[in-house]
């Protein structure tokens, strides 16, 4: 009789071990997630990096705490922890694909190659960052698309950040015909560039001839502007500098060809 009241005994201790570690484990697992949650937010951590983090701690306290009270129970946590790697293992094939994006995420985050707002080409489409979630990315078109690109395929190819500088050189062609000066066509293209308030004088504009065409001659023009003002100058200069060719009576040239007619006795 009093081997089993030691026993029941025993066995009840246990029980409040069990429930102590367990009660105990889990405010200190709050104390530790929320520790963890202040120290990334101090040092200005993405918020999705943050919450992500704080999660990933918490799960893998609690998980440390209930088998740790399983084992003051006497249960074999052996077998146990080999079951929920298995279950671990299944359920990571079966997401492989969200685990991917989940996976890439965090590298967005982590390293930064662009924030919300700049205007990007990834993921086989272009425009502004709206948002980064933690499975996707929600890119703004320039004529007003949502597009959700999935993280895995931004990390997995070629990231162009248009917005990491603040200035951007815009590259123009103009063509001019075979008769007109070239020293007066260069003068007057820097005229135009001069007035224009917004092309910078440093870095300075290059111009030269870039190609001796079958029906022109090809001048590269190359400004450099304020990156938010790359598409309004890029338009106004080509409509500037055909203004200013037609009062200069320079003569921007079409595709033409000469043909030979061969008459037949």
């Amino acid at each position: 009789m009093d081997g089993l009241g030691d026993t029941i005994m025993g066995f009840i201790v246990n029980i409040a071990l069990a429930a102590a570690i367990f009660y105990l484990g889990r405010w200190v697992a709050s104390k530790v997630t929320g520790i963890t949650r202040t120290l990334l937010e101090k040092r200005g951590v993405d918020s999705i990096l943050v919450n992500f983090s704080a999660n990933v701690v918490r799960v893998g306290l609690l998980a440390f705490i209930v088998i740790a009270a399983l084992g003051q129970l006497g249960i074999q946590t052996a077998s146990f922890v080999a079951i929920l790697g298995a279950a671990g293992l299944a359920i990571a094939l079966a997401f492989q694909g969200s685990l991917s994006n989940l996976a890439s995420g965090v590298l967005l985050v982590t390293f930064r190659p662009f924030k919300i707002g700049d205007f990007i080409e990834a993921g086989g489409t272009s425009g502004t960052v709206e948002e980064v979630e933690i499975f996707t990315t929600q890119i703004l078109t320039a004529d007003n698309k949502t597009v959700i690109v999935p993280n895995a395929g931004i990390v997995g190819g070629t990231i162009v950040n248009y917005s990491a500088q603040s200035t951007r050189r815009i590259d123009l062609v103009v063509s001019v015909g075979y008769g007109d000066d070239l020293d007066k066509v260069r003068k007057v293209i820097e005229e135009v560039l001069a007035a224009d308030q917004r092309v910078l004088k440093d870095p300075v504009a290059s111009i030269g001839v870039l190609e001796l065409a079958d029906s022109s001659v090809n001048f590269a023009v190359r400004p450099w502007v304020d990156g938010e003002e790359y598409w309004p100058v890029t338009f106004d200069l080509h409509e500037a500098l055909k203004k200013r060719f037609d009062v200069e009576g320079i003569k921007i040239p079409f595709p033409q060809a000469d043909v030979h007619l061969h008459q037949v006795a």
